[in-house]
């Protein structure tokens, strides 16, 4: 079992600790383990073998601090063993996983807090205010416990020097850095790869190669536009989001203020838990999220902070035009507390949809 994410690896790699009566453990940012490589995997299992006794499940907590980890622990699935893993470095995080791995994973995403879980975390009741200060202060325990913005701030620029630079042996620190604070300020926004390496004065190759990384990273996530055409897809300008609202306003300046995008990124994280395949709808309107289940869409959703008669239309047209193109029957629209039904589109109040599974759409 492969866990990945930005935050509550650890601790869920510790409650699957007390599920199992005999196994051995380790973990890998321990100084102790300082120089650790490869050729020293075999000491260590006859280390837990002679300390422990015998068991055929382990448990490795950042284990990708060790190069060519995946060597050990592919001898130990080959001979039966059971692995759960953990690791937050685009290294473990990509997609090479599955060539490494091939048949042999299972791997599970953990996110910050979601709403319901904030709720449980701070003892709130579900309403309007307590989902505005969700909103705001987003799902990271560390921000919501201290209420301090330099924790997140820090685990900023760790995944940025620790996790990518010295990853992938990058020498344009400023560069990444000033890319991902952009994205970040521009969440929920469409980018393109062409202006912004006109605007950082580097090659579009580096700037797709530095957005990949970011998103590996579970830092940043690109929507893509719908079409019917792979190809299009493919070269139509996508839109960014980023892991949480907490972290977006601890390192970007402009995007705290913006209610109306701290809710459309807050919608994008709660189908993102759920599906993985989301995209935007943009014809001669636009309609926010579009889910595919199985080859189809299924699902059209609009967000708005608050629908008003000077938007209404817009927001409705867009959503209207998404689903007569793709033939879905409903939509909804996610405001702040506005509650409503205008024909086929229902108006759903933000702190009540976050309370459902994105499937009770």
């Amino acid at each position: 079992m492969l866990i990945k994410g930005r935050c509550g690896k650890s601790t869920l790699l510790h409650q699957l600790l007390k599920r199992e009566k005999n196994y051995f453990y380790c973990r890998f940012e321990d100084s102790r383990l300082s120089g650790f490589a490869i050729e020293d995997y075999p000491q260590l299992d006859v280390a837990f073998h002679e300390t422990f006794g015998k068991s055929d499940v382990y448990f490795f907590d950042e284990i990708q601090n060790i190069p060519s980890w995946e060597i050990f622990v592919r001898s130990l699935l080959e001979r039966g063993k059971k692995c759960y893993i953990t690791g937050s470095n685009a290294s473990l995080l990509s997609k090479e996983l599955g060539t490494r791995l091939t048949g042999r994973h299972l791997d599970f995403e953990l996110f910050p807090f979601s709403y319901v879980e904030m709720l449980q975390y701070t003892s709130k009741s579900s309403s309007a205010a307590s989902f505005e200060k969700y909103l705001t202060l987003g799902g990271f325990p560390e921000f919501l416990f201290h209420k301090q913005m330099e924790p997140i701030q820090e685990i900023f620029n760790d995944v940025l020097l620790r996790d990518i630079v010295v990853r992938y042996g990058l020498r344009e620190i400023r560069t990444l850095q000033e890319l991902a604070r952009f994205l970040i300020s521009n969440t929920g926004k469409e980018f393109s790869y062409n202006k912004l390496a006109k605007m950082l004065d580097v090659s579009v190759m580096t700037i797709i190669a530095y957005v990949s990384y970011l998103e590996e990273a579970y830092l940043l996530f690109t929507l893509p536009k719908f079409s019917f055409s792979y190809q299009k897809q493919l070269v139509n300008p996508k839109k960014i989001y980023v892991i949480d609202n907490g972290f977006a306003a601890a390192n970007s300046a402009s995007f705290s203020g913006d209610k109306g995008r701290l809710l459309e990124n807050a919608v994008f994280l709660h189908l993102r838990r759920k599906y993985k395949e989301l995209f935007y709808f943009k014809g001669k309107k636009e309609c926010d999220f579009l889910v595919r289940e199985k080859g189809k869409i299924t699902r059209a959703v609009q967000v708005c902070w608050k629908v008003t008669e000077e938007n209404k239309t817009r927001e409705i047209e867009g959503l209207q035009e998404a689903l007569q193109a793709l033939k879905l029957e409903n939509g909804a629209i996610i405001t702040f507390d506005q509650e409503d039904k205008l024909g086929n589109i229902e108006l759903i109040p933000a702190w009540k949809f976050f309370l459902t599974a994105p499937k009770n759409l």
